[in-house]
């Protein structure tokens, strides 16, 4: 990953100050910063308003993205990492150079993320990935008088889902940051807003979201303040009292809250929009950056008033178009969800992926989970995580035969490289294979190597993953990959890149592969950005094209497709994923838990002579 400082002031900082002046600075800053950093409040913008860029309708919906992973942080995590800050800091003031990857590594995905958040008002394409749910109320009534009201008994009972649920409530001052600049949120996040200032906003809900300890967002409009004729209304001591506490976020929601915004001429509309936050910020003496479109009305105009008028972000609501956040049109149209859709959203919802890592070196420790996502309408499935390894075996099984003959105790596994096709029971490779399971290494036919020349030799070693050009010449040779790497344990040659240096790869990359342009079911493997090993299938057919591009959006920085068709197969915790009967194959690269330890090799993945199978 390549740092790109556009702050002059950080520029001169890092570049031209002596390290050691400022090495124990960056100790207390990192320190501060791996405590607060995920809590950080939006990143600021210092865009002088006349130069604004004018809101524009956007070309396309933006993607959105399906998964299944939980995660609960309590107190307890939290003493723990402040100890383990403690006991790492002291590490860097003894062992300077230590100090530094460990910053590095800790600081820098969050330097990164921040110093290229999205241009505003763009949502940011890691943020597009997550499912976050904006929840959306109206008034709270001991006794409803329409359908979208809720009880307070009703209310608590949603407060009661949501932690029985294991989900994190967050505040817009953290989803903005999030859709900025991609930071994964927790787990399972979710944002609770309340609109038009009902009484019942403070009598019953701020009441519970103490209780709770839950942050929200009340979008007033200020000419119902103290206004109770008919329902009642928060009075200014009330919303005083709200907005003084960390828990609650301010929103105008205009001045008079009227039906429709986009119907009204120009200069009412500028009334209701900046006037509103005049008067709120008079009133509480606190900065408004926030808006809320009555009835989630908007248009170019409306969103160009509100974005000229200073607010960095604005919620709306449409009852025919519910979306996640990330799959908002634009900071200024980000969507809700009824409260009644609350049991429903609450189990896609996603923080989004981590960061890619800054960690020095390839990760072969973190544990083997698995992620199904779909991005540009391509429905995918990743297992990463654990310590790549091949099995090269005897005859062809299906993977998931495979993996239980192989006593390898491996999590996971995607059928590998290419094979001869003459026989059923061949399990001749299409060019060189080694693998660790057997120890064995099996030069490829030279009739075949020629013709894949350049295609990508896959390379591993206990610490790392290499992917370079096979040159028939030289890599044909245990010897001869054992020059490119010394402690290889597994080789084979794979069918193209999919993605390079992070980046997708264009069709003349891919030397006129067979139908690597026709759409068909696709299998991967490669490394994230956090430096682990993925492996992963295409639940749909798609060309290699589209499927490289749709990979970097779901943070992979380097990958090979293996044998793809009928051969497609992933399983999984001892389960197959893919939708069919897939092809028997005699290769497979699969994933081994962190300290997992392969058992003996057993005798039934064994490579044949070779001398038996060259009739093949």
């Amino acid at each position: 990953m390549k740092l790109i400082l556009n702050n002059r002031i950080l520029n001169y900082i890092f570049f031209n100050f002596p390290t050691r002046s400022i090495f124990h600075a960056l100790i207390c800053g990192l320190f501060t910063i791996s405590v607060l950093l995920p809590q950080l409040a939006v990143a600021r913008r210092s865009r002088p308003r006349h130069t604004q860029p004018k809101y524009t309708e956007p070309k396309s919906t933006p993607t959105t993205t399906t998964q299944a992973c939980s995660n609960n942080v309590g107190l307890n995590n939290q003493v723990s990492e402040l100890a383990s800050n403690f006991v790492l800091a002291s590490t860097w003031v003894s062992k300077p150079n230590w100090g530094l990857e460990n910053i590095v590594e800790a600081v820098g995905p969050y330097v990164y993320a921040f110093l290229n958040r999205s241009t505003w008002p763009n949502i940011n394409e890691r943020a597009k990935q997550a499912r976050v749910p904006i929840l959306m109320y109206h008034d709270i009534l001991p006794k409803k008088e329409v359908f979208f009201d809720v009880t307070p008994e009703e209310l608590e009972e949603h407060f009661q889902t949501l932690k029985e649920n294991g989900m994190t409530p967050i505040s817009l001052d953290q989803l903005t940051t999030h859709l900025q600049t991609g930071m994964p949120l927790p787990e399972k996040p979710v944002l609770l807003t309340f609109d038009d200032g009902y009484g019942g906003h403070y009598e019953y809900v701020y009441p519970l979201l103490k209780k709770y300890n839950y942050p929200a967002v009340f979008s007033i409009y200020t000419k119902g303040v103290g206004n109770n004729a008919g329902r009642t209304h928060v009075s200014w001591e009330q919303v005083k009292e709200m907005a003084a506490d960390p828990l609650v976020t301010i929103a105008s929601h205009t001045v008079s809250h009227p039906a429709d915004l986009t119907v009204l001429p120009p200069e009412q509309i500028q009334k209701e929009v900046v006037e509103s936050k005049a008067t709120l910020e008079a009133n509480l003496g606190i900065p408004i950056r926030y808006f809320t479109y009555p009835a989630g009305k908007y248009d170019v105009q409306v969103a160009n008033m509100v974005q000229a008028a200073g607010y960095e972000l604005a919620l709306t609501m449409n009852d025919v178009d519910e979306r996640f956040a990330g799959a908002s049109e634009s900071l200024l149209a980000v969507s809700r969800f009824g409260q009644s859709r609350i049991k429903n959203v609450i189990t896609q919802a996603w923080g989004g992926p981590q960061l890619p890592s800054w960690k020095i070196g390839f990760n072969f420790a973190s544990p083997v989970q698995r992620t199904d996502i779909t991005i540009d309408k391509i429905p995918l499935i990743l297992v990463s995580g654990g310590k790549p390894i091949t099995i090269h075996a005897d005859s062809r099984y299906t993977v998931k035969e495979i993996l239980a003959k192989s006593n390898t105790n491996a999590v996971a596994a995607v059928d590998g490289g290419f094979f001869s096709m003459k026989f059923l029971n061949s399990n001749v490779m299409i060019g060189p294979v080694y693998s660790q399971v057997t120890k064995q290494f099996i030069p490829g036919n030279n009739w075949d190597i020629q013709k894949i020349a350049t295609r990508p030799l896959v390379l591993i070693s206990p610490h790392e993953v290499r992917f370079i050009p096979f040159d028939p010449l030289k890599h044909n040779t245990l010897e001869g990959i054992q020059a490119e790497m010394p402690e290889v344990t597994d080789a084979f040659v794979a069918a193209a890149w999919l993605v390079k240096d992070g980046q997708p790869q264009e069709a003349s990359t891919f030397n006129k592969l067979f139908d690597f342009d026709a759409a068909r079911y696709r299998a991967f493997w490669g490394i994230n950005q956090n430096k682990q090993a993925t492996i992963g299938v295409s639940l749909e057919s798609v060309d290699s094209i589209s499927l490289g591009a749709a990979l970097v959006k779901a943070g992979l920085q380097d990958v090979v497709m293996v044998d793809s068709g009928q051969s497609t197969s992933l399983v999984y915790q001892g389960e197959s994923l893919v939708r069919y009967e897939p092809r028997p194959v005699p290769h497979a690269v699969a994933l081994l838990a962190p300290g997992g330890l392969m058992t003996n090799t057993p005798s039934c993945v064994l490579v044949q002579d070779k001398t038996k199978n060259r009739g093949t």
